[in-house]
Order: C-alpha cells, then structure tokens, then sequence
C-alpha cells in the first residue's frame, strides 16, 4: 500500500503524457474508428501503442538517469540533430496549439450551446490557459491533471460501461461494413496508428517534464520508479482509446451516419448521437468528458510547446542568458498563445493545410527520431546497466521499420 502511495505521490511526467495524447487521436480517430470499422481497430490501436512504447520511454529513462533533457542528448549526438528537432519544433510551434484550441473551442460552443465566434472563444482560452501556466507553473499542471484525467477517466468509465450494457444501437444482420484496406482506409488507418498515442517528438516532452518533477521532488526518483509512473500514464492512454473505440463502435457503427471530416462537428454527432442511444440525462457526462478531454490537451500541449521551444533556444544559442532567466518560460507561453492565436485568425479557412504540413513532417520525421532516441540512452553518457534491455532494443527497430514504411507509404500517397 505504502508502494502505490508513493507512485500516486509520483505521478507527473506520465500523468500529462497521458493528459497530452488523449486529445483527437482519441475523441476523433479512436471513437471514427469503431464507429466506422468496427471493434477490428482495436487492433492497430494496440499495435501504435506498443510499437511506439519504446520512443517514449527513452525521452524518461535519459532524463532519469542523467539529470540532462533528451534535447541536451541530442547535441551531444552532434549540433545536425538538435537542428533537426528544432525544425520539428519549428512547425509544431505554428500549428499545434492553433488546432487543439480551434477544436477546444469549437466543442466549447457546440456542446454547451452558446452564441459565439470560435475566435474569440480561443483567445479566451488562450488567456486563461496562459494565467494557470504562467501562476501555477509545473506544480499547479502537474496537481489539477490530477483531479483532471481522474474526472475524464471515471467519465469515460461510466460512459463506456453503459454503452456496453445498452449493446450496439443498429441491427447489423443485413449491415456491409467499409473496406478496411482500399484507398480510403489505408489513410485512415494511417492517421489512426501516426497519431496513436501521439507525435514522436513528444519524447523530447516527456523529458523536460521529469526534469521538473524531479526539482519539484525532495528526492529524485529512481530510474525503476520514474519508468514505473510513467507506464502508469502510458497504458491509461492506451485504455482511454479503447474506451473512445468502443464509444463509437457501439453508438454509431452500421448506423449509416454520414461523419462529419471535422473534429467539432463529428464530437457534436457522437455527443448527440449517445444520448439518443442512452438518454439526454447523459448528455452533460459525455460533453464534460469531451471537453475535459480537448481542455487538458491543450494545456499540457501548451507548457510542452514552451517548454521544448525554450530548452531548443537555450541549446543552440547558449551565450544568451535571456533564455535561462527567471521570467522565460512565462514570455514564452505568452508568445505561444499570441502566436497561434494569429495563425487561428489569419489562416482559419486554411488551417486544414497547415495541420497537413505539420503531419506530413512529424510521419517522415518519425523514423529518424526514433533512431535518435535510441542512440541517446545507447551512448557513453548513460551507464550500462541503465541502457534498455536486449528486448526492449528489438521492439525500438520493429517500431522503427513500422515507422519507416508508414512515411514512406505516406509520401508515395502524396506524390502519386
């Protein structure tokens, strides 16, 4: 008991892994997989999350035993891979936020039916995302995702178990499933296992979080203790998408429902789509899980995108003390949130492209990151009996041949 206090006490890096990853991988691809696929999906869900598992775990296990970011192994590596990951960084910094806040906000205004202009609601939670990171700091994130994903996770519980006990909403006896594997499927299983559980550059995330758990501990954790908290938040991130996936494929499999190719719009149909099938008094239960959802992605998303883009700065321009002041990393979530508060407002109708450009680099990126991982907790810096064991260095080169051919399928779609 004393032993699962004190991992509770713990959890932290794992904790916003988990809050950061459950975003639309899981309340869009995950819940449009069962819906249109069936419970089948379940298997390239399980798949991506264990054939990633490795890339993620690194960024941990690194940082744990060095004291030092995944950032700081990558020069060490050579200053040509910290530019890499910069650029990575680069493109995430113009995109991500933008489209987890325009989809936040959108399920804002259509689950909780109010009159407003989707910017406006994003600049609002901009502001207010911004307040709790800028006062609250790593201590406040790391507490309220507590309360958070406790809320989403017993949320979805219920959710998921109601569902089950309804049984699937269609009679599926004269029903002709989609073609999994025909052009349409292919990419949609693409998107699906790309983003299942999340971007591979996250790793770099996932470090710089332990490095604040660690300052914010009175002891550092050991390396087994570390890996232990975070496989908490990893497989309750491979759970939740399972829930999503069973939400969808019992609520609206072989119901013939035209989905909707936007994210807001096709939370809304699942939103309405379940309380026809349960009851409207569950309509609150599905929304707040919803929002929760988008709501603590953005915020975790939005301390790791300053956080990354900052330790990359302070990397490559180390004679600049600004980046290392008492008052950086406040600038520069306020930089973020106006950044890509702009990027809503400019490039709304055409944020579908600035996602593809932020896809299409993370799919092709995503071998030679994984690649780089390895090598930092291969290397002299990390004592050998800290390196990953032979088995877990088998599943990284399996993941890295599953990543390898999902972007170079990826391209030749988009060239051919």
């Amino acid at each position: 008991m004393s032993k699962l206090k004190t991992l509770i006490k713990n959890l932290g890096p794992g904790l916003l892994f988990a809050s950061m990853a459950i975003g639309t991988s899981h309340l869009v691809l995950s819940t449009k997989g069962g819906a249109q696929y069936g419970w089948v999906m379940v298997i390239p869900i399980l798949l991506a999350n264990v054939l990633k598992y490795p890339f993620f775990e690194f960024g941990i296990r690194y940082t744990a035993v060095t004291q030092k970011s995944l950032i700081q192994g990558y020069l060490n590596m050579g200053r040509v891979y910290l530019w890499i990951y910069a650029f990575i960084t680069l493109i995430s910094t113009f995109t991500i936020l933008a489209a987890l806040y325009v989809v936040t906000s959108g399920l804002f205004i259509n689950l909780f039916q109010i009159q407003a202009d989707i910017g406006l609601v994003a600049l609002g939670l901009f502001i207010f995302i911004s307040a709790l990171l800028i006062i609250g700091k790593y201590q406040f994130l790391e507490d309220s995702l507590k309360v958070v994903i406790s809320i989403l996770f017993v949320a979805l519980l219920v959710t998921t178990a109601m569902v089950i006990y309804k049984g699937p909403v269609a009679d599926l006896s004269n029903y002709e499933a989609p073609e999994i594997f025909d052009e349409i499927g292919i990419l949609f299983l693409i998107s699906l296992m790309g983003w299942m559980p999340t971007a591979v550059e996250a790793s770099g995330w996932v470090s710089l979080w332990t490095i604040e758990n660690q300052n914010t501990m009175k002891s550092k954790p050991t390396l087994k203790m570390a890996l232990q908290e975070f496989n908490v938040g990893y497989f309750m991130t491979a759970l939740l998408a399972v829930f999503f996936l069973i939400i969808g494929w019992l609520t609206l499999y072989g119901t013939g429902t035209e989905l909707s190719g936007s994210a807001v719009v096709f939370a809304d149909q699942v939103v309405g789509l379940f309380t026809v099938h349960i009851g409207n008094w569950a309509y609150i239960l599905i929304a707040v899980a919803a929002f929760a959802t988008m709501f603590s992605t953005c915020m975790t998303a939005h301390d790791a995108v300053s956080r990354v883009s900052l330790d990359v700065l302070d990397k490559l321009f180390p004679a600049k003390s600004s980046f290392r002041s008492k008052n950086a990393f406040s600038i520069t979530v306020l930089i973020m949130a106006l950044i890509n508060w702009i990027v809503i407002v400019a490039f709304g109708a055409h944020m579908g492209n600035l996602v593809a450009l932020a896809t299409f680099v993370s799919f092709v990126m995503a071998p030679l990151l994984g690649w780089m991982n390895l090598k930092t907790v291969m290397g002299k810096d990390v004592a050998k009996e800290f390196r990953p064991k032979k088995g877990l260095q088998v599943l990284t080169y399996l993941g890295m041949v599953f990543l390898s051919l999902f972007a170079l399928y990826y391209c030749w779609l988009l060239i051919s």
